[in-house]
């Protein structure tokens, strides 16, 4: 009889031991779907996204941060990390998709690395793509706090996140600026139902590439030593087929009408700005594509590095990119203003106090004959602008404030933020910090 009650209490205890088990082993399971490392999971419409780990679709030995829109959301990993000022930042990560679809058509829109609050972002996947690596490389400037999202925008379908690094890199010291201009030789776009082709002609191509010479003397000379520019020049055939739109300037070119014939130019180079050159009109269409009033247009942006648009005359009889000593003596003044927009720009992001660039006026300087605003961007570079407070103008350290490019990841190191654990006792260590950190929040809203 006692042996009987033995046989049966041990039958009883492996039962309870083999249940115990599973439940561990379920509780483990449900701890590593939904172990988000610290992330933060956020959403525009609450509830119409599932974020999870996917142990099924991975890239690496560590289960995938996973995302899964059924309808049009901007759905979100995120996580606050500390950062240097004015420090080069890379963050990388492979990404899978399926079926996702924007909500517009615009290379914003998709499985993305981005900012929070900010417009800086990387390339955009959307549709069905195998893994890939998405790079983005982002300047810390003034801040020593950014919020890294690793993000499915404005889109909806299935996003996959994995093997996220991200690296700390060297700040570039000198003043040695490249610029990437692009002169597009061919325009063809659907305006309000007509088709409107227009090309630039030998004489445009010969103006600018005179005027891009002036205007790398003129950046040296205008700031007195302080910067060098070096443009190299790029005729593309393959056309613009694309415009956008703004009430304020109207049709314009924005990255995403030019992305896919310049990326590989940009991608293969170290650039520091890129202008694109265009004509949207000529003495046949003069008025079919809409432009309120600007012949350059500055401080716009290309995956962090300066973007500006350069619209050639409608009129072949201009002379606002030829020399001339009797007409026009400053042709580069275009080139050199939406350039200075992107300085400007770049300062106030640094926490600058600057004026206005379109303030010359308000400061006792005229366009003049001849020569334009020359002396207004003079004193402009070189923080000269007499004023009853002082000299006021951009800082003389603005021209060492140049764009995060991969050039300054030659001998980066990787920060251990996004590491993952790598065996049984860092996960137990990650359940106990998860489960304190938890309780800790709990007691704050209680408000023990």
């Amino acid at each position: 009889m006692k042996k009987s009650k033995n046989v049966k209490a041990s039958i009883i205890n492996i039962f309870t031991f083999a249940i115990l088990i599973i439940a561990v082993y379920l509780a483990y399971q449900f701890y590593q779907s939904n172990n988000f490392n610290d992330f933060i999971r956020s959403e525009t419409k609450l509830n119409m996204s599932e974020f999870k780990r996917d142990k099924k679709e991975k890239y690496c030995n560590v289960r995938s941060y996973k995302i899964t829109s059924n309808e049009f959301n901007d759905a979100m990993f995120s996580k606050e990390i500390q950062v240097e000022k004015n420090t080069p930042y890379r963050v990388t990560c492979m990404i899978k998709t399926k079926n996702v679809e924007g909500n517009k058509n615009i290379s914003s829109i998709g499985a993305q690395i981005s900012i929070l609050n900010t417009l800086e972002r990387s390339v955009a996947i959307s549709g069905d793509s195998d893994w890939q690596k998405v790079e983005f490389i982002f300047n810390s400037k003034s801040r020593d706090i950014v919020e890294i999202a690793f993000r499915l925008g404005e889109a909806k379908g299935e996003a996959w996140f994995s093997d996220l690094k991200i690296e700390e890199g060297e700040t570039e010291q000198n003043s040695n600026w490249n610029f990437a201009c692009c002169i597009f030789e061919n325009t063809n776009v659907n305006i309000d139902d007509k088709q409107i082709d227009i090309q630039v002609t030998n004489t445009d191509i010969t103006d600018i590439k005179d005027t891009i010479k002036r205007f790398e003397n003129s950046c040296n000379k205008l700031s007195e030593g302080k910067m060098t520019a070096n443009c190299d020049i790029y005729q593309i055939q393959t056309p613009i087929t694309s415009l956008s739109y703004d009430d304020k300037f109207g049709y314009f070119v924005a990255l995403e009408d030019v992305e896919k014939q310049i990326k590989n130019i940009v991608n293969e180079n170290n650039y520091d700005h890129i202008f694109v050159v265009v004509r949207l009109g000529n003495e046949e269409y003069q008025n079919d594509i809409e432009i309120k009033d600007w012949i350059g247009l500055g401080s716009m942006d290309y995956y962090g590095i300066g973007f500006s648009n350069i619209r050639l005359p409608n009129s072949s009889k201009s002379y606002i990119y030829k020399y001339d000593k009797k007409i026009n003596q400053f042709p580069e003044e275009v080139f050199l203003h939406e350039f200075l927009h992107s300085l400007e720009r770049t300062a106030e992001e640094y926490g600058y106090k600057i004026p206005e660039l379109h303030d010359y006026k308000e400061y006792g300087y005229e366009n003049e004959n001849l020569i334009g605003q020359r002396q207004w961007y003079k004193d402009y570079m070189n923080k000269e602008i007499n004023t009853s407070k002082g000299y006021i103008g951009l800082p003389n350290e603005i021209y060492t404030l140049k764009p995060a490019k991969r050039i300054n990841f030659e001998y980066a190191y990787e920060l251990d933020i996004y590491k993952e654990p790598q065996n049984i006792i860092e996960e137990i260590r990650g359940i106990f910090k998860n489960l304190f950190r938890n309780i800790k929040l709990i007691f704050i809203e209680i408000g023990v």
